[in-house]
């Protein structure tokens, strides 16, 4: 009999341990990130004590939620292990616009559940530029709380206060900031993998100052592999990527249900994560 309970901490981190299986290279301090969003939004499957599935449901406020970190043992897919962890996540997630980065080849699967396609989210890979000296760029923790969580708010369907003081704080996380006569026009983060790093979230207001950031976030790479997810809804920011030669990984179809969230595509030039938006 499948029994789903709410994910603890430990099952975060086992969670975490099948995407690197995956091949999804999480962030090394991702569990602690992500289960601080929601910690009630995660949620395992296990079978007669073994556990079999697990998949995130986090509900940013009573308006948006995002579902992701979706996998099934592989000898359990094609029977209903995931058909429950979904209907788990969408049931606690009720009547919310629900986001979803959902595998290419199964976006007809998800259209059946009510979800809309939006745009790919592409992922590159590859060596960011080193840049130092901008005047302009400071360390995210010099910007006021309240207007770094007011400008990821304009840029993102939600507040999300507990994750993003995590994901700013994390060790071996490195964010900055583009500061111009006082006034935040953008920001990036940063963070080591299982393998080089990620970049993410990278807002900004125009593309050369998402170009300024990268450089600078770039300085903490040690020219590493640098994992960068941007929307093709905004050209610029591939682009960016391509210009600095990084190379298509491959792509995800960000989807959502319930509605579609009004967002400045144009200054998104990367997002957060593949699991929790």
């Amino acid at each position: 009999m499948l029994r789903i309970d709410p994910m603890t901490s430990a099952d975060v981190a086992l969670a975490l341990d099948w995407a690197a299986r995956e091949g999804w290279n999480p962030g090394m301090q991702d569990a602690a990130c992500f289960h601080a969003a929601d910690p009630q939004g995660f949620f395992v499957a296990r079978e007669a004590g073994r556990v079999v599935g697990f998949i995130s449901a986090v509900a940013y406020d009573a308006a948006f939620g995002f579902i992701g970190l979706y996998i099934v043992a592989p000898d359990c897919r094609g029977r209903l292990v995931g058909i429950q962890l979904a209907q788990r996540a969408l049931a606690y997630l009720g009547q919310r616009i629900i986001g979803v980065d959902g595998v290419l080849l199964k976006t007809k699967n998800y259209m059946a559940h009510g979800f809309c396609l939006r745009c790919k989210n592409i992922r590159h890979a590859g060596v960011l530029p080193h840049a130092v000296g901008n005047a302009n760029i400071v360390p995210v923790q010099q910007v006021a709380w309240d207007a770094l969580l007011a400008y990821d708010c304009r840029h993102f369907p939600a507040p999300r206060a507990p994750f993003l003081h995590h994901w700013l704080n994390a060790p071996g996380h490195h964010g900055c900031a583009f500061v111009q006569a006082g006034v935040l026009c953008g920001y990036g983060v940063v963070r080591p993998c299982r393998t080089g790093f990620k970049l993410g979230p990278l807002f900004a207001d125009t593309a050369t100052i998402a170009d300024a950031l990268a450089g600078a976030l770039g300085a903490h790479t040690q020219g590493a592999t640098v994992y960068f997810d941007t929307p093709d809804a905004n050209p610029a920011a591939v682009a960016l990527a391509r210009r600095y030669g990084m190379q298509e990984v491959f792509a995800t179809a960000r989807m959502y249900r319930g509605g579609v969230p009004e967002l400045p595509m144009e200054k998104i030039f990367g997002i957060t994560s593949f699991e929790l938006g």
